[in-house]
């Protein structure tokens, strides 16, 4: 049995244990321990709530969600997660010329957050689209313009070229790269509290809980990376979408998944970590 498989060689029980069980390790790790940091610092009670309920539905979908195992539906949820990433930029209102969030009575979803865990799982199934989907996400990214987006798809892209060991991801890659750059320039928004610069802004007053939050972070990046028993390439390209968007909420304002307020990154990568279900 392949080692890039983790858990592959156990019995079914046991594999499915193991995969649901890392799974949620992944997510909740980093959720509890923002959810922590909302209360102590005492967050609005709404945010709480949200990322609660987001942390709720995602660790129930994870020990019992399905998601399609056929090439051609997965093609079809990804033109799918193409066009929610699309809708904002139709639907609108943009802020100081940026689009990326879907506001629902009051409620926001940054769709990039929501749909890129995902749509990564399915590139990486996909060698003969994926780098026509990725290219066609980035320059979604560009329009938004929404630099963490980028850079999430980017690192899926790098995955992706590891993981295959072929060109056209590399290509897809460098192209991300420099799209990243340009949404930098032009789409910085001011910070909110409690969703972007959250490390930066604890670490002079309460380093204890930034190290808390990054120990995290960088745990579930690990799980994600090595221990979730997805095939080599799901792994990396998650990983690589996971360290996209943490990455670059420590260089700029850009929300801090997991960790801060927002249910959409909590969501999009439990549906990217429960992908595997259907096929145990």
């Amino acid at each position: 049995m392949s080692n890039s498989e983790p858990g592959s060689d156990r019995s079914p029980l046991s594999s499915w244990l193991w995969h649901r069980i890392t799974a949620l390790l992944a997510l909740s790790l980093p959720c509890l321990a923002g959810l922590a940091y909302l209360y102590a610092f005492e967050a609005p009670r709404s945010y709480l709530i949200v990322n609660a309920g987001a942390l709720t539905v995602g660790l129930g979908w994870i020990a019992f969600g399905r998601l399609p195992s056929t090439l051609r539906v997965q093609r079809i949820l990804s033109a799918f997660l193409l066009a929610l990433m699309a809708l904002p930029l139709i639907l609108g209102p943009d802020i100081n010329g940026v689009a990326r969030w879907l506001f629902l009575r009051g409620f926001s979803l940054h769709t990039g957050m929501l749909a890129i865990p995902l749509l990564a799982v399915f590139t990486a199934r996909d060698r003969e689209y994926a780098p026509a989907m990725l290219l066609t996400a980035i320059f979604l990214t560009l329009i938004q313009p929404d630099a963490a987006s980028a850079f999430a798809l980017m690192l899926a892209s790098v995955g992706l070229y590891f993981a295959w060991h072929e060109w056209k991801p590399g290509v897809v890659a460098i192209v991300g790269f420099a799209v990243g750059i340009l949404a930098s320039l032009r789409g910085e928004l001011p910070p909110q509290q409690f969703v972007e610069r959250i490390l930066g802004e604890l670490i002079p007053v309460a380093p204890l809980v930034a190290l808390g939050l990054a120990l995290g972070l960088i745990v579930s990046f690990l799980l994600i990376l090595k221990a979730t028993p997805l095939p080599k390439a799901e792994r990396f390209a998650v990983a690589g979408t996971f360290a996209g968007f943490a990455i670059t909420a420590l260089m700029s304002n850009y929300p801090n998944i997991l960790i801060g307020y927002g249910a959409a990154p909590i969501l999009g990568f439990a549906l990217a970590l429960s992908a595997r279900a259907k096929s145990e």
